[in-house]
């Protein structure tokens, strides 16, 4: 039987992320991920680093913007997190752009929804600025004639996300963690003094001992936690996103949409990444979604989105789009991050949910801190509000 401090399941960016944080606080580390290292939903986004509150927090009333507010801590940390994140690789290839982004207005009611949300995010300490559509232009020239208003924050930007989640896993490899990528997860059990879990590797299984677990599984969370005996509410969610040939550089910011699904930058090749939210249909088997296999591009988020994208940032439509994909993301009931230790299972700890590349490595952080029973300061009061305990009553009456 093997052994670790600590099993980590799933080798995406926060799983890659914790394997580093934990391995270079002297934790012995094993990762295990069923495919590739960044092959799921970390590998398959478009890299923004959206602080702003977005807009899924918006459109479904007061109760659920107030409560997605109060993580603009984790936004605020998660800033600082990325512009240091390079330099604490060693790794100045990442493509980490931060030169702003704006959240943009083209009516009266997204205007008032735009004011709104800044109140909320000034109230809460993001320095986000609102300003006229003449304004925004001479940030932005690109902007449509008719946007009326945007939010601005200097912090926002994008990064290659198969560029970091590699140099994490590198750097968490040279700290002593260790990788079995192409392993299921078979069965995970309480057991005296930790966890054991049961991994099938090519035609064989392999009994591993450790003393805490944590659950990085993305879109597959909820079915590992239910090897682990308890309800971990995170829904798999079908996306696609759309990108452009390579054009000279003129987009250098993140531009969103108040009220209308939108995300667009220019990546460091020239390519424009056209995504924010458009679904896919995701692939059906047995009873249930098959998360195995890739969804299916929908027709009408594909037209929907461009269409969005040059109403917008009318350059964008006299490109030539190269590429749709799709893949597979996870959300929450309430749509907020899923982070920290599993009420009822002691050494059992989970990170999922929404914006799990822009609070991923900030996440991952504070989570290995309470995993090496180390203070996670500033995050203190958000990470409360992101912890498990938020859905402990439907672990109630469970063994």
């Amino acid at each position: 039987m093997d052994a670790a401090d600590v099993l980590i399941i799933g080798g995406g960016l926060i799983g890659c992320a914790a394997a580093w944080h934990l391995a270079r606080g002297g934790t012995d580390v094993l990762l295990v991920e069923r495919g590739e290292l960044n092959a799921g939903a970390s590998g398959q986004n478009a890299g923004s680093l959206h602080f702003q509150i977005e807009r899924r927090f918006l459109e479904h009333g007061e109760a659920l913007a107030d409560q997605a507010a109060r993580t603009v801590a984790l936004s605020r940390l998660a800033v600082t997190e990325w512009r240091d994140l390079p330099a604490a690789l060693g790794d100045d290839r990442l493509d980490v752009a931060m030169h702003g982004g704006l959240m943009v207005a083209q009516s009266d009611d997204e205007v008032r929804l735009l004011e709104r949300k800044a109140a909320l995010e000034a109230r809460w300490g993001l320095p986000t600025r609102l300003i006229d559509g003449a304004e925004a232009r001479a940030i932005a020239p690109y902007l449509a004639d008719d946007v009326r208003a945007a939010s601005f924050l200097a912090d926002e930007g994008h990064a290659n996300p198969r560029l970091v989640t590699r140099a994490l896993a590198d750097a968490a490899g040279a700290a002593g963690a260790r990788y079995l990528p192409r392993t299921a997860l078979r069965a995970l059990v309480p057991v005296s003094g930790g966890w054991r879990a049961t991994l099938r590797r090519g035609a064989a299984d392999v009994e591993v001992a450790a003393a805490s677990v944590l659950i990085a599984a993305g879109a597959w969370t909820m079915a590992v936690g239910a090897l682990a005996g308890v309800h971990l509410p995170v829904f798999p969610i079908g996306l696609q996103m759309n990108v452009t040939e390579r054009v000279a550089p003129f987009l250098p910011h993140l531009v969103q949409h108040v009220g209308r699904r939108l995300s667009m930058k220019q990546a460091h090749d020239g390519n424009v990444l056209i995504g924010g939210g458009w679904p896919s249909r995701l692939a059906r088997g047995g009873d249930g979604f098959d998360l195995a296999r890739a969804p299916t591009v929908l027709a009408d988020s594909l037209t929907g989105n461009l269409a969005v994208a040059a109403a917008t940032v009318p350059q964008v439509g006299a490109l030539n789009l190269i590429r749709t994909w799709t893949g597979v993301v996870a959300i929450t009931a309430d749509q907020l991050p899923l982070a920290g230790a599993v009420p009822g299972r002691p050494g059992l700890f989970v990170i999922a949910g929404g914006s799990g590349f822009t609070l991923g490595p900030t996440l991952a952080r504070a989570v290995s801190a309470e995993m090496l029973g180390r203070s996670v300061g500033d995050a203190a009061e958000a990470m409360a509000l992101v912890a498990p305990a938020r859905f402990a009553h439907l672990n109630a009456m469970l063994a």
